[in-house]
Protein backbone atom coordinates (compact mmCIF):
# COMPACT_ATOMS: atom_id res chain seq x y z
CA UNK A 1 0.00 0.00 0.00
CA UNK A 2 1.57 3.35 -0.75
CA UNK A 3 2.55 4.99 1.93
CA UNK A 4 0.32 8.21 1.52
CA UNK A 5 -2.89 5.76 1.53
CA UNK A 6 -1.79 4.04 4.81
CA UNK A 7 -1.71 7.56 6.82
CA UNK A 8 -4.62 8.73 5.33
CA UNK A 9 -6.14 5.20 6.00
CA UNK A 10 -4.69 5.20 10.21
CA UNK A 11 -5.38 8.91 10.60
CA UNK A 12 -8.88 8.75 9.41
CA UNK A 13 -9.54 5.69 11.40
CA UNK A 14 -8.28 6.74 14.30
CA UNK A 15 -9.73 9.91 14.11
CA UNK A 16 -13.47 7.69 13.77
CA UNK A 17 -12.62 5.99 16.58
CA UNK A 18 -11.78 9.07 18.72
CA UNK A 19 -15.00 10.20 18.18
CA UNK A 20 -17.11 7.12 18.90
CA UNK A 21 -15.12 6.65 22.41
CA UNK A 22 -15.92 10.71 22.69
CA UNK A 23 -19.59 11.22 22.10
CA UNK A 24 -20.81 7.62 23.63
CA UNK A 25 -21.40 8.92 26.88
CA UNK A 26 -23.55 11.46 25.15
CA UNK A 27 -25.87 8.89 23.53
CA UNK A 28 -26.00 7.03 26.96
CA UNK A 29 -26.99 9.63 28.86
CA UNK A 30 -30.32 8.70 29.55
CA UNK A 31 -29.64 5.46 30.67
CA UNK A 32 -27.19 6.26 33.04
CA UNK A 33 -29.32 9.30 34.26
CA UNK A 34 -31.99 6.90 35.38
CA UNK A 35 -30.00 3.88 36.02
CA UNK A 36 -27.60 6.37 38.92
CA UNK A 37 -30.76 8.47 39.58
CA UNK A 38 -28.35 11.63 38.36
CA UNK A 39 -30.32 14.87 37.58
CA UNK A 40 -29.19 17.34 34.17
CA UNK A 41 -27.39 19.57 36.36
CA UNK A 42 -25.10 16.75 37.45
CA UNK A 43 -24.79 14.54 34.43
CA UNK A 44 -23.67 18.44 33.49
CA UNK A 45 -20.83 18.26 35.03
CA UNK A 46 -19.46 14.59 34.00
CA UNK A 47 -19.54 15.60 30.15
CA UNK A 48 -17.44 19.21 31.27
CA UNK A 49 -15.22 17.34 33.34
CA UNK A 50 -13.96 15.68 29.77
CA UNK A 51 -13.96 19.24 28.19
CA UNK A 52 -11.78 20.47 31.22
CA UNK A 53 -8.99 17.08 31.05
CA UNK A 54 -9.28 17.88 26.88
CA UNK A 55 -8.65 21.30 27.09
CA UNK A 56 -5.70 21.11 29.92
CA UNK A 57 -4.01 18.44 27.58
CA UNK A 58 -3.95 20.23 24.54
CA UNK A 59 -0.66 22.46 24.86
CA UNK A 60 1.52 19.26 26.39
CA UNK A 61 0.25 16.79 24.37
CA UNK A 62 1.63 19.04 20.89
CA UNK A 63 4.66 19.72 22.93
CA UNK A 64 4.85 15.39 23.31
CA UNK A 65 3.90 15.01 19.99
CA UNK A 66 6.96 17.63 18.54
CA UNK A 67 9.20 15.74 20.88
CA UNK A 68 8.89 11.80 20.75
CA UNK A 69 6.92 12.15 17.34
CA UNK A 70 3.39 11.15 15.90
CA UNK A 71 3.42 7.03 15.43
CA UNK A 72 3.82 6.63 19.52
CA UNK A 73 1.07 8.99 20.16
CA UNK A 74 -1.06 7.04 17.28
CA UNK A 75 -0.49 3.75 18.99
CA UNK A 76 -0.39 4.65 22.52
CA UNK A 77 -2.71 7.40 22.66
CA UNK A 78 -6.02 4.58 21.59
CA UNK A 79 -4.89 2.43 24.40
CA UNK A 80 -5.46 4.93 27.04
CA UNK A 81 -8.75 5.66 25.20
CA UNK A 82 -9.97 1.95 25.61
CA UNK A 83 -8.68 2.00 29.61
CA UNK A 84 -10.87 4.53 30.26
CA UNK A 85 -13.73 3.70 28.11
CA UNK A 86 -13.48 0.41 29.70
CA UNK A 87 -13.23 1.51 33.26
CA UNK A 88 -16.41 3.94 32.52
CA UNK A 89 -18.24 1.08 32.60
CA UNK A 90 -17.42 0.11 36.11
CA UNK A 91 -18.10 3.34 37.98
CA UNK A 92 -20.95 3.95 40.41
CA UNK A 93 -20.76 6.97 41.49
CA UNK A 94 -20.59 10.51 40.70
CA UNK A 95 -16.87 11.24 42.24
CA UNK A 96 -15.71 7.98 40.17
CA UNK A 97 -16.95 9.33 36.67
CA UNK A 98 -15.93 12.69 37.05
CA UNK A 99 -12.27 11.77 37.56
CA UNK A 100 -12.35 8.81 34.25
CA UNK A 101 -14.17 11.22 31.66
CA UNK A 102 -11.62 13.66 33.32
CA UNK A 103 -8.58 10.89 32.85
CA UNK A 104 -10.27 10.32 29.38
CA UNK A 105 -10.40 13.71 28.16
CA UNK A 106 -6.68 14.11 28.97
CA UNK A 107 -5.66 11.40 26.63
CA UNK A 108 -8.01 12.59 24.36
CA UNK A 109 -6.30 16.36 24.23
CA UNK A 110 -3.22 14.87 23.97
CA UNK A 111 -3.63 12.81 20.93
CA UNK A 112 -5.89 15.91 19.27
CA UNK A 113 -2.39 17.65 17.74
CA UNK A 114 -0.90 14.30 16.05
CA UNK A 115 -3.51 14.36 13.14
CA UNK A 116 -2.37 17.93 12.08
CA UNK A 117 1.75 17.58 12.66
CA UNK A 118 0.91 13.73 10.66
CA UNK A 119 -0.47 16.10 7.48
CA UNK A 120 1.86 18.76 8.33
CA UNK A 121 4.98 16.12 8.14
CA UNK A 122 4.00 14.06 5.34
CA UNK A 123 2.12 16.01 2.56
CA UNK A 124 2.76 18.90 0.42
CA UNK A 125 1.56 22.29 1.40
CA UNK A 126 -0.81 22.05 -1.91
CA UNK A 127 -2.67 18.97 -0.71
CA UNK A 128 -2.93 19.35 3.21
CA UNK A 129 -6.52 20.41 2.92
CA UNK A 130 -7.78 18.02 0.79
CA UNK A 131 -5.93 15.47 3.35
CA UNK A 132 -7.58 16.82 6.37
CA UNK A 133 -10.98 17.03 4.77
CA UNK A 134 -10.48 13.49 3.83
CA UNK A 135 -9.59 12.28 7.37
CA UNK A 136 -12.10 15.10 9.31
CA UNK A 137 -15.00 13.45 7.25
CA UNK A 138 -14.66 10.93 10.21
CA UNK A 139 -16.42 14.00 12.13
CA UNK A 140 -19.10 13.98 10.41
CA UNK A 141 -19.79 9.67 10.20
CA UNK A 142 -19.09 9.62 13.34
CA UNK A 143 -22.34 10.58 14.75
CA UNK A 144 -24.68 8.52 13.13
CA UNK A 145 -22.07 5.52 13.83
CA UNK A 146 -21.95 6.07 17.47
CA UNK A 147 -25.91 6.21 17.40
CA UNK A 148 -26.22 2.80 16.49
CA UNK A 149 -23.38 0.98 18.26
CA UNK A 150 -24.27 3.07 21.64
CA UNK A 151 -28.33 2.74 20.90
CA UNK A 152 -27.73 -1.46 19.97
CA UNK A 153 -25.71 -2.48 22.79
CA UNK A 154 -27.43 -0.20 25.19
CA UNK A 155 -30.73 -1.88 24.39
CA UNK A 156 -29.70 -5.28 24.24
CA UNK A 157 -27.10 -5.68 27.21
CA UNK A 158 -26.65 -2.10 29.24
CA UNK A 159 -24.81 0.91 29.43
CA UNK A 160 -22.17 -1.05 31.72
CA UNK A 161 -21.52 -3.32 28.99
CA UNK A 162 -21.44 -0.90 26.22
CA UNK A 163 -18.44 0.67 27.25
CA UNK A 164 -16.52 -2.30 27.65
CA UNK A 165 -17.59 -3.12 24.40
CA UNK A 166 -16.71 0.44 23.00
CA UNK A 167 -13.22 0.04 24.53
CA UNK A 168 -12.66 -2.42 21.10
CA UNK A 169 -12.75 -0.29 18.55
CA UNK A 170 -9.80 1.90 20.34
CA UNK A 171 -7.35 -1.13 20.65
CA UNK A 172 -8.19 -1.78 17.07
CA UNK A 173 -7.28 1.83 15.88
CA UNK A 174 -3.59 1.27 18.00
CA UNK A 175 -2.93 -1.85 15.91
CA UNK A 176 -3.97 -0.16 12.83
CA UNK A 177 -1.88 2.65 13.82
CA UNK A 178 1.55 0.44 14.81
CA UNK A 179 0.72 -1.34 10.95
CA UNK A 180 0.09 1.35 8.68
CA UNK A 181 1.66 4.68 10.16
CA UNK A 182 5.31 5.08 9.23
CA UNK A 183 8.50 5.27 12.00
CA UNK A 184 10.44 8.42 12.19
CA UNK A 185 12.07 8.95 9.51
CA UNK A 186 9.94 6.99 7.00
CA UNK A 187 7.50 10.16 5.77
CA UNK A 188 5.78 10.03 2.52
CA UNK A 189 7.66 10.79 -0.91
CA UNK A 190 6.20 14.65 -0.86
CA UNK A 191 5.27 15.92 -4.38
CA UNK A 192 8.76 17.94 -4.31
CA UNK A 193 11.15 16.47 -2.24
CA UNK A 194 12.73 20.00 -1.70
CA UNK A 195 9.96 21.40 -0.28
CA UNK A 196 10.61 23.40 3.07
CA UNK A 197 9.02 25.40 4.43
CA UNK A 198 8.88 28.96 5.87
CA UNK A 199 11.09 28.65 8.92
CA UNK A 200 14.11 27.05 7.00
CA UNK A 201 16.96 28.26 8.28
CA UNK A 202 14.77 29.95 10.79
CA UNK A 203 14.64 27.54 13.88
CA UNK A 204 12.94 29.66 16.76
CA UNK A 205 12.16 29.17 20.10
CA UNK A 206 9.08 28.26 21.52
CA UNK A 207 8.90 31.60 23.59
CA UNK A 208 9.17 33.91 20.40
CA UNK A 209 6.23 31.24 18.33
CA UNK A 210 3.98 32.61 21.12
CA UNK A 211 4.79 36.38 20.36
CA UNK A 212 3.49 36.11 17.09
CA UNK A 213 0.60 38.42 15.84
CA UNK A 214 -0.56 35.78 13.27
CA UNK A 215 -0.83 32.81 16.08
CA UNK A 216 -3.24 34.66 17.96
CA UNK A 217 -5.40 35.85 14.88
CA UNK A 218 -5.50 32.52 13.74
CA UNK A 219 -6.51 31.68 17.35
CA UNK A 220 -9.50 34.22 17.90
CA UNK A 221 -10.69 33.24 14.41
CA UNK A 222 -10.91 29.88 15.63
CA UNK A 223 -12.71 30.91 18.99
CA UNK A 224 -14.95 32.72 16.81
CA UNK A 225 -15.87 30.32 14.64
CA UNK A 226 -16.09 27.27 17.32
CA UNK A 227 -18.77 30.05 19.21
CA UNK A 228 -21.04 29.20 16.25
CA UNK A 229 -19.89 25.44 15.54
CA UNK A 230 -20.48 24.52 19.13
CA UNK A 231 -23.53 26.59 19.25
CA UNK A 232 -24.90 25.35 16.10
CA UNK A 233 -24.16 21.60 17.10
CA UNK A 234 -25.77 22.05 20.64
CA UNK A 235 -28.89 24.21 19.71
CA UNK A 236 -29.78 22.99 16.41
CA UNK A 237 -32.29 20.10 16.80
CA UNK A 238 -33.80 22.05 20.02
CA UNK A 239 -34.27 24.92 17.81
CA UNK A 240 -36.52 23.23 15.79
CA UNK A 241 -38.31 21.30 18.24
CA UNK A 242 -39.06 24.71 20.41
CA UNK A 243 -39.05 27.51 17.54
CA UNK A 244 -40.46 25.44 14.57
CA UNK A 245 -42.91 23.15 17.09
CA UNK A 246 -41.49 19.94 15.38
CA UNK A 247 -42.01 16.92 17.69
CA UNK A 248 -38.41 15.63 19.06
CA UNK A 249 -38.83 12.33 16.85
CA UNK A 250 -38.57 14.10 13.87
CA UNK A 251 -36.23 17.25 15.23
CA UNK A 252 -33.77 14.41 15.49
CA UNK A 253 -34.47 13.24 11.89
CA UNK A 254 -34.49 16.64 10.53
CA UNK A 255 -31.28 17.33 12.16
CA UNK A 256 -29.58 14.75 10.25
CA UNK A 257 -30.04 16.75 7.68
CA UNK A 258 -27.54 19.68 7.84
CA UNK A 259 -25.09 17.17 8.82
CA UNK A 260 -25.04 15.40 5.57
CA UNK A 261 -24.19 18.34 3.94
CA UNK A 262 -22.01 19.57 6.70
CA UNK A 263 -20.07 16.04 5.52
CA UNK A 264 -19.81 17.40 1.91
CA UNK A 265 -18.87 20.59 2.72
CA UNK A 266 -16.34 19.31 4.14
CA UNK A 267 -14.85 17.32 1.08
CA UNK A 268 -15.81 19.95 -1.54
CA UNK A 269 -13.99 22.96 0.55
CA UNK A 270 -11.35 20.63 1.14
CA UNK A 271 -10.98 19.71 -2.73
CA UNK A 272 -11.38 23.48 -3.63
CA UNK A 273 -8.68 24.34 -1.33
CA UNK A 274 -5.93 21.84 -3.23
CA UNK A 275 -6.49 23.06 -6.58
CA UNK A 276 -3.83 24.82 -8.55
CA UNK A 277 -6.12 28.08 -8.84
CA UNK A 278 -6.97 28.10 -4.67
CA UNK A 279 -4.51 26.53 -2.56
CA UNK A 280 -3.03 30.33 -2.24
CA UNK A 281 -6.76 31.66 -1.61
CA UNK A 282 -7.25 29.26 1.46
CA UNK A 283 -7.72 32.47 3.64
CA UNK A 284 -9.90 34.54 1.77
CA UNK A 285 -11.73 31.12 1.24
CA UNK A 286 -12.62 30.41 4.95
CA UNK A 287 -13.78 34.31 4.96
CA UNK A 288 -15.74 33.80 2.34
CA UNK A 289 -17.10 30.51 4.07
CA UNK A 290 -17.79 32.43 7.30
CA UNK A 291 -20.20 35.18 6.16
CA UNK A 292 -21.84 32.93 3.74
CA UNK A 293 -22.31 30.78 7.13
CA UNK A 294 -23.70 33.99 8.81
CA UNK A 295 -26.26 34.66 6.08
CA UNK A 296 -27.10 31.13 6.11
CA UNK A 297 -28.07 31.38 9.44
CA UNK A 298 -30.13 34.81 9.26
CA UNK A 299 -32.18 32.87 6.70
CA UNK A 300 -32.78 29.92 8.40
CA UNK A 301 -34.23 32.34 11.65
CA UNK A 302 -36.16 34.43 9.47
CA UNK A 303 -37.40 31.76 6.92
CA UNK A 304 -41.47 31.31 7.10
CA UNK A 305 -41.64 27.80 6.11
CA UNK A 306 -40.29 24.89 7.64
CA UNK A 307 -38.93 23.57 4.45
CA UNK A 308 -36.52 27.11 4.24
CA UNK A 309 -35.50 26.84 7.24
CA UNK A 310 -33.86 23.52 7.26
CA UNK A 311 -32.16 24.56 4.02
CA UNK A 312 -30.69 27.89 5.58
CA UNK A 313 -29.50 25.22 8.17
CA UNK A 314 -28.23 23.02 5.79
CA UNK A 315 -26.31 25.34 4.00
CA UNK A 316 -24.54 27.15 7.09
CA UNK A 317 -23.43 23.57 7.78
CA UNK A 318 -21.94 23.19 4.81
CA UNK A 319 -20.21 26.50 4.97
CA UNK A 320 -18.64 25.77 8.68
CA UNK A 321 -17.82 22.06 7.85
CA UNK A 322 -16.27 23.84 4.22
CA UNK A 323 -14.12 26.20 6.74
CA UNK A 324 -13.03 23.22 9.07
CA UNK A 325 -9.91 21.59 6.49
CA UNK A 326 -9.08 25.18 5.02
CA UNK A 327 -8.23 26.59 8.60
CA UNK A 328 -6.46 23.77 9.43
CA UNK A 329 -4.41 23.97 6.06
CA UNK A 330 -3.85 27.43 7.12
CA UNK A 331 -2.82 26.36 10.37
CA UNK A 332 -0.05 24.31 9.27
CA UNK A 333 1.11 26.36 6.89
CA UNK A 334 1.41 29.02 9.78
CA UNK A 335 3.33 26.42 12.22
CA UNK A 336 6.78 26.36 12.53
CA UNK A 337 7.55 23.02 11.47
CA UNK A 338 9.60 21.56 15.18
CA UNK A 339 6.20 23.28 16.94
CA UNK A 340 3.60 22.36 14.68
CA UNK A 341 1.45 19.79 17.48
CA UNK A 342 2.23 22.27 19.73
CA UNK A 343 1.16 25.42 17.52
CA UNK A 344 -2.37 23.31 16.92
CA UNK A 345 -2.35 22.62 20.53
CA UNK A 346 -2.55 26.51 20.93
CA UNK A 347 -4.92 26.79 18.53
CA UNK A 348 -7.54 24.30 19.74
CA UNK A 349 -7.51 25.48 23.25
CA UNK A 350 -8.16 29.14 22.92
CA UNK A 351 -10.78 27.68 20.09
CA UNK A 352 -12.60 25.00 23.29
CA UNK A 353 -12.90 28.32 25.43
CA UNK A 354 -15.44 29.85 23.38
CA UNK A 355 -16.78 26.42 22.03
CA UNK A 356 -17.80 25.45 25.46
CA UNK A 357 -18.93 27.99 26.34
CA UNK A 358 -20.93 29.13 23.37
CA UNK A 359 -23.83 26.41 24.22
CA UNK A 360 -24.45 27.92 27.93
CA UNK A 361 -24.67 31.35 26.80
CA UNK A 362 -26.91 31.15 23.90
CA UNK A 363 -29.24 29.27 26.48
CA UNK A 364 -29.01 32.21 28.71
CA UNK A 365 -30.12 34.51 26.12
CA UNK A 366 -32.52 32.44 25.03
CA UNK A 367 -33.95 32.32 28.45
CA UNK A 368 -33.94 35.75 29.39
CA UNK A 369 -35.37 36.95 25.97
CA UNK A 370 -37.74 34.34 25.32
CA UNK A 371 -36.18 33.62 21.47
CA UNK A 372 -34.00 32.81 19.86
CA UNK A 373 -33.54 35.20 18.06
CA UNK A 374 -30.65 36.61 20.31
CA UNK A 375 -28.82 33.39 20.04
CA UNK A 376 -28.68 33.34 16.11
CA UNK A 377 -27.50 36.73 16.19
CA UNK A 378 -24.60 35.87 18.89
CA UNK A 379 -23.56 32.90 16.35
CA UNK A 380 -23.79 35.45 13.47
CA UNK A 381 -21.73 38.50 15.40
CA UNK A 382 -19.40 35.20 16.39
CA UNK A 383 -18.77 34.53 12.21
CA UNK A 384 -17.98 38.06 11.28
CA UNK A 385 -15.43 38.72 13.80
CA UNK A 386 -13.64 35.18 12.71
CA UNK A 387 -13.90 36.67 8.79
CA UNK A 388 -12.27 40.04 10.40
CA UNK A 389 -9.73 38.02 12.12
CA UNK A 390 -8.81 36.13 9.13
CA UNK A 391 -9.02 39.57 6.86
CA UNK A 392 -6.28 40.85 9.19
CA UNK A 393 -4.31 37.55 8.86
CA UNK A 394 -4.31 37.69 5.00
CA UNK A 395 -0.78 40.23 4.92
CA UNK A 396 0.56 37.88 6.73
CA UNK A 397 -0.22 34.95 5.36
CA UNK A 398 1.57 36.64 1.93
CA UNK A 399 4.16 37.95 3.85
CA UNK A 400 4.72 33.96 5.40
CA UNK A 401 4.62 32.59 1.54
CA UNK A 402 7.10 35.11 -0.13
CA UNK A 403 9.30 34.11 2.72
CA UNK A 404 8.29 30.35 2.37
CA UNK A 405 9.20 30.46 -1.51
CA UNK A 406 12.93 32.48 -1.20
CA UNK A 407 13.85 30.11 1.60
CA UNK A 408 13.10 27.48 -0.71
CA UNK A 409 15.60 28.97 -3.48
CA UNK A 410 18.16 29.76 -1.12
CA UNK A 411 18.09 26.11 0.31
CA UNK A 412 18.07 24.55 -2.95
CA UNK A 413 20.78 27.35 -4.58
Amino acid sequence: MNTKVRIVAALWFVSLVNYLDRVAMSFAGPSIMASLSLTPAQFGIVLSSFGFGYALALVPGGLLTDRIGVRPMLVVGPLFWALFTGVTGLVSTIAAFLVVRFCFGLSEGAFSSSLYKAVGDNFAAKQRAVILAVCMSALAIGPALAGLLVGTLVTRYSWQTMFVFMAVPALLASVVAYILVPRAGERADRDNPNELEAAVGDRPRFRQVLKRPSLWLICLSNLSSDIAQWGFNGWMPTYLAMERHIDLKHAGMLGGIPYMAGFFGLLIGGSLGSTELLHLRRGQMVIICFLAAGISLFLAYNAAALSIAVLGLSLTSFFMFSALALKGAVVIDLAPEQYRAAYFGIYTTVGQVGGASAPAIIGFMVTASGSFATGFAFMIAALCTGAVCMTALLPMLTRHRIASGQALKAAVA
